[in-house]
């Protein structure tokens, strides 16, 4: 089951999250508030299970360059991974598919 993470998320917020916030996630298929999807973040980064979201981004923009506009965590077949949408200069939409773990790619396709 997919459990979708962040949705739509803001060049400005992105910013905001570079500054230090953790990403949010679902848990186990259970209805989460906002708060709860955030702490649960928080000790997934602790635990290593995944990447802070500006190192993410930061493999993103060395792939495809460009204005993030949708960053999704989500788990996959038992693996976190990161989705994140970017508009490119020539305004194209591309997707981004992350290891949430270690940060490697594992797809960049049109979206």
């Amino acid at each position: 089951m997919t459990h979708s993470i962040f949705r739509r998320l803001a060049p400005l917020a992105a910013l905001g999250l570079l500054c230090g916030a953790s990403p949010a996630f679902a848990g186990s298929g259970a209805v989460r508030s906002d708060d709860d999807d955030h702490v649960a973040a928080r000790e997934a980064l602790q635990r290593g299970e995944i990447l802070p979201l500006a190192r993410i981004l930061a493999i993103v923009a060395g792939h495809v360059p460009g204005d993030v506009i949708d960053v999704e965590l989500e788990r996959k077949h038992g693996r976190w991974r990161y989705e994140v949408k970017v508009l490119t200069s020539t305004g194209r939409v591309r997707e981004v598919k992350l290891n949430a773990r270690d940060g490697a790619v594992l797809e960049i396709e049109d979206d």
